[in-house]
């Protein structure tokens, strides 16, 4: 009995796989299945030539899928997708999928593109190569998608200085899960997230409490998003509404210096600013009567032929639905020749004059006293003071 030489396992796969290519469509998906199922049988020997890289693309994007050969032997290459149909065989494509197409095929290589990726698309590529035993490698394609909204939600539209208000901010439908942040003007603010999973797709929403502040009235409050499939900053923001009470400040707008005098007119401005903006400004006089020749125009106050009954001080007040505040001004009325360089230089002169009588006066005192003294001891005085005589 003569004997049968068995061909080797590379000459079995490369015998099939012509079997494969010359068999009718219908019956050539079938063979190259059962070829896949006999190679996936043998086991890989040491020795790898195969190689391929993980691929990772954005969603709608192109991905490149390369079957390398360092050391090729003209051994047929084939690549599988997860499912493990074959994709191509050499340069032949049984997968009646359009967006695979040939980039280029040579005894080394077998590099492939798949156009408008999706999601559906991630998983494991198989390339194998009909070596004896046959080889195989696996590249993982890794598809990103992009947050597909990005929304901003403030619990009030308008807030009261002091409020605590709460802020949320959505990113939807995202692979990986977002990273959110968040920012108020230049400042950044911490708040707290929850990631929901459904069907590989992450939906991450994040809370931010936020004290405002009479200085956040149309600050923007920004969410900002950050993720692998996006390129700078994809954000969204909102600009908050701040309510405060009004912030009052007196201005003397006559006279515009110098002292207020008896017979002068005086004038004062009072500025109320607030949000909602102070609707009427009321003038009053601290612990006494607003004078009778004052006259109040809304937010100023004219006194004409100042007089010191007029001292006192005066109290701008607003309001609006928010809270009420004040400010007040102090009143001094100086006599009418107040101020003036000559009426100073006529004091001046006047202080020293009487000075210098009271100086003059008391030296006179003194003299009169010391002539009396000296009058009433002169008999004694002389006694004392001749010499004696021996």
């Amino acid at each position: 009995m003569a004997s049968a030489v068995l061909p080797s396992g590379s000459q079995c796969a490369a015998a099939a796989a012509v079997a494969a290519a010359a068999a009718p469509p219908g019956l050539r998906l079938r063979l190259l299945l059962l070829l896949l199922s006999a190679a996936a049988l043998i086991p890989t020997g040491d020795g790898q030539n195969l190689f391929t890289k993980d691929v990772t693309v954005i969603e709608g994007e192109v991905a490149t899928i390369s079957c390398q050969v360092n050391k090729s032997d003209d051994s047929v290459i084939q690549l599988l997708n997860p499912n493990r149909q074959t994709i191509y065989f050499r340069d032949f494509r049984p997968l009646k999928d359009s967006r695979f197409q040939l980039l280029n095929f040579s005894s080394s290589e077998l590099k492939v593109s798949l156009t408008n990726v999706s999601i559906s698309d991630e998983g494991r590529y198989f390339c194998q190569l009909y070596t004896d035993p046959p080889q195989e490698s696996y590249t993982t394609i890794t598809v990103l998608v992009p947050p597909r909204n990005l929304m901003i939600d403030i619990q009030k539209d308008t807030a009261v200085e002091g409020e605590e208000i709460e802020v949320n901010c959505t990113a939807m439908a995202s692979k990986p899960a977002t990273t959110i942040r968040w920012f108020k003007g230049n400042k950044e603010l911490k708040g707290k997230s929850e990631v929901e999973e459904w069907s590989d797709m992450y939906t991450v929403t994040s809370q931010l409490m936020l004290k405002v502040h009479k200085e956040d009235d149309g600050v923007p409050v920004i969410c900002q998003v950050e993720h692998p499939a996006v390129t700078g900053n994809l954000q969204t923001q909102r600009y908050l509404e701040v309510q405060y009470k009004p912030q009052v400040h007196i201005q003397m707008t006559y006279p515009l210096q110098g002292l207020t005098r008896e017979g002068d007119a005086f004038e004062l401005t009072c500025e109320a600013i607030g949000k909602p903006q102070p609707v009427m400004v009321t003038w009053v006089r601290v612990d006494d009567e607003m004078p009778q020749h004052a006259v109040l125009s809304g937010p100023n106050l004219f006194i004409n032929n100042l007089n010191k009954t007029d001292n006192g001080t005066y109290r701008c007040e607003a309001s609006n639905i928010v809270g009420k505040a004040h400010s007040d001004y102090m009143l001094y009325v100086y006599d009418s020749r107040a101020g003036e360089e000559g009426t100073i230089g006529a004091v001046d002169h006047a202080v020293i004059g009487g000075v210098v009588a009271v100086v003059v006066f008391a030296m006179l005192c003194l003299l009169i006293i010391l002539g009396r003294y000296f009058a009433r001891h002169k008999g004694l005085f002389s006694l004392t003071s001749s010499p004696r005589i021996k």
